[in-house]
């Protein structure tokens, strides 16, 4: 049953949720890598991590990378394929990879890889330098990886305006800012996802932050938001009018639910953002969407499920029906057990 919500920028339509991995039925979890692309109209490619569900009781990047195809718009999936490079970098023992966002530019689909280390439980951080790696046949080969930048860190957020591949990497090789050189920088491309140049240092005091998104405004102007690990309830967001040269640092906003693992997408005449909620001491509990006119100013947010924990990476992919309205699909880890997680699908339509 469709579920209806009056917020800020309307009301949003939120279908029920639909599995996408049943990681149960296999005993195995999947945080983290919700990459999604549309390569051509109706024409997808969707991936998830397949990772262990007993190491850190399943909250755990200790595993490799699937994909699956849609070429009705979302409705229907491809069975699943294994990310070659992920299962080889899984069995030298040293890294595994997660992908958490994909671009396509071109007619090339770039995905940006996460390394993560294996000496640790929990098989995440500390991270080293990220990569990428590019589909020229649309997700049936890739190329061998390259290295995104010579900072260690984490690639959070990748755009596409103009013909530029824009991308939000957060140069610290530990989760949360600690230190003044743990800054968020932004990267483009004019090739194609070929070679990709620094741009910027992104205007924000870093010390406590982590995660990030990017959002272009109708005006042509890009914002770059970030979590307070610390205070949840807070969001810092910077402001740039000549596509990231130079950033405007705007007023810290105070969302109702809080946020982390922020993801933030353009949905019909306003913006969505969604994410796992912070709810005090229990952050991360709960599922929360908030809606905005301007990408500045949210609303109070709705909240799904709010008694699971240790769930709710997510991402989402803009998409349009077949009457040219749109729809955003959202892809986001669901608790069935402890930290174990399935993968699920929900749509949201804005009006």
């Amino acid at each position: 049953m469709e579920r209806i919500f009056s917020g800020s920028a309307g009301r949003l339509h939120i279908s029920e949720p639909e599995m996408y991995v049943n990681n149960e039925a296999r005993k195995r979890s999947g945080h983290m890598s919700h990459a999604m692309v549309e390569y051509a109209p109706g024409k997808i490619l969707d991936f998830n991590s397949n990772c262990s569900g007993g190491r850190f009781w399943g909250h755990s990047a200790f595993g490799f990378i699937e994909y699956r195809r849609s070429e009705d718009g979302g409705r229907t999936w491809s069975g699943a394929r294994i990310l070659p490079y992920s299962m080889d970098i899984l069995l030298e023992g040293i890294y595994t990879v997660s992908v958490e966002k994909a671009v396509v530019c071109g007619g090339v689909i770039t995905l940006f890889l996460l390394r993560n280390t294996q000496q640790e439980p929990v098989c995440c951080e500390p991270w080293d330098t990220p990569q990428y790696m590019q589909s020229r046949d649309f997700g049936m080969t890739w190329t061998e990886p390259e290295e995104f930048s010579p900072w260690k860190g984490r690639i959070y957020d990748a755009v596409v305006r103009d013909g530029v591949i824009y991308v939000l990497e957060f140069c610290n090789e530990h989760f949360v800012g600690e230190k003044p050189e743990d800054v968020y920088r932004l990267f483009r491309s004019d090739d194609n996802g070929k070679t990709f140049a620094e741009v910027s240092v992104v205007d924000f005091d870093t010390v406590g932050l982590g995660y990030g998104a990017l959002q272009f405004r109708p005006d042509g102007s890009l914002l770059a938001y970030a979590c307070n690990i610390r205070d949840g309830y807070q969001l810092p967001a910077c402001l740039s009018r000549d596509c990231g040269k130079t950033w405007e640092p705007l007023p810290v906003r105070r969302l109702d639910k809080g946020i982390r693992n922020i993801q933030v997408s353009r949905l019909g005449n306003g913006f969505v953002m969604h994410g796992r909620a912070y709810l005090g001491a229990e952050y991360g509990k709960g599922f929360v969407v908030y809606t905005s006119r301007d990408g500045l100013e949210w609303d109070e947010g709705i909240l799904l499920e709010p008694e699971k924990l240790s769930c709710y990476y997510s991402n989402n992919l803009l998409l349009k029906d077949e009457a040219g309205r749109e729809r955003l699909l959202v892809q986001y880890s669901d608790a069935y057990e402890s930290s174990r997680v399935n993968v699920m699908h929900m749509w949201l339509t804005l009006e």
